[in-house]
């Protein structure tokens, strides 16, 4: 493949889709496609928009002018599938399967494999594949035990900004990320905080099902006997219950709003609003003094990234937490498409293992 061909990404997330076309490492469109409640409440599963996502994509394309016959490589944000090795992956038969049939978690970046797959499938000589999807797993087998042989703690957060962050920072740096200890905080509508030694992620909340601080959308860590009286109290069904986890909880269910900019500039004012937001910080602050334990004291630096990363006054607080562990840096926003496109590049430039989903 040659890299003056186009590439295309393809990053779904709950209430938008994301898209990139670049040239090598210039981009040619990006954009960002937000669908509304009303919009999405015409479909029972999440599968069932995966028509009218592909669409949306495509108009897009055709509104920016770019010519779908020079994209060689499709990049689909990775969904939820069985536990993988970091890198990146051929969209093959067995992935599109557990894509389309995965019913233990949902999750729009499911839809990001299956549009590239699909607009590869249509394109002569066009190739796709994901990349560092949300269940990369490189925890350390201390870090998988739960207090109970039931429940074993899994690897499912923001992977691919978290592992394209600490490359852009090594590379920044003028050190290689296999060198570094490097402790990661992805703060978004969910908040990930990964342990990152000499290039693997050790240990990390699971961010999916709302495991650690309290963010935009998720719960966070609640107290488990609590938790357990209300899921037998009768008042819930099993689906109200994971919405108040992940969906419908953190910011949502303390403030009625998901937008952290909004939260910001109302704790300024508002006692309870700012407690909340406060709060958000605190847990925050203390999972990356839980993850800087895991690398026993011994960090190069923290990376702070994520949407909510862009608020100076929420970072300022945060460091102020936390600054006495070692050095931080900030690099707002999640940078996902850009990662896509950045590996993208290296598949055309024949740089990258390209690895087998099985």
């Amino acid at each position: 493949m040659k890299d003056d061909k186009l590439i295309l990404a393809i990053n779904p997330g709950s209430t938008s889709t994301k898209i990139g076309v670049y040239r090598g490492m210039e981009p040619l469109l990006e954009k960002t496609l937000r669908h509304s409640a009303a919009q999405l409440e015409a479909f029972d599963r999440l599968i069932d928009q995966f028509d009218f996502r592909k669409e949306a994509v495509l108009e897009c394309l055709k509104e920016g002018g770019i010519d779908m016959r020079e994209i060689a490589v499709i990049m689909g944000r990775g969904g939820v599938l069985k536990p993988v090795k970091s890198g990146i992956f051929e969209i093959n038969q067995a992935m599109l399967h557990d894509l389309k049939v995965n019913t233990l978690r949902v999750h729009a970046s499911n839809l990001g494999g299956l549009i590239a797959h699909e607009l590869a499938r249509t394109l002569p000589g066009a190739r796709a594949f994901i990349v560092d999807p949300v269940v990369v797993d490189e925890l350390e087998d201390v870090a998988r035990i739960s207090g109970h042989p039931l429940f074993e703690r899994a690897s499912i957060f923001h992977a691919l900004n978290q592992k394209a962050t600490a490359r852009q920072h090594a590379e920044k740096t003028g050190r290689r990320y296999e060198d570094l200890n490097l402790v990661v905080a992805h703060m978004g509508g969910g908040v990930s905080v990964g342990a990152h030694r000499k290039g693997r992620i050790v240990d990390v909340n699971q961010a999916l099902d709302g495991e650690g601080p309290l963010s935009p959308e998720r719960s966070g860590t609640l107290p488990s006997g609590a938790l357990a009286a209300l899921c037998f109290s009768g008042k819930y069904t099993h689906e109200e219950v994971k919405k108040m986890i992940t969906g419908r909880g953190g910011f949502i269910a303390h403030l009625g709003t998901n937008n952290a900019a909004e939260v910001e500039e109302r704790s300024r004012t508002d006692a309870k609003v700012k407690l909340i937001r406060d709060a958000m910080i605190y847990q925050v602050a203390k999972e990356i003094g839980a993850m800087a334990v895991v690398l026993e004291g011994k960090i190069d630096a923290i990376l702070l990234t994520g949407g909510i990363a862009h608020s100076e006054t929420f970072i300022g607080d945060l460091k102020a937490k936390i600054s006495f562990l070692a050095p931080i840096y900030v690099y707002p926003g999640e940078n996902e498409i850009f990662a896509l496109a950045y590996n993208g590049a290296r598949i055309l430039r024949g740089e990258a293992e390209i690895m087998e989903y099985v």
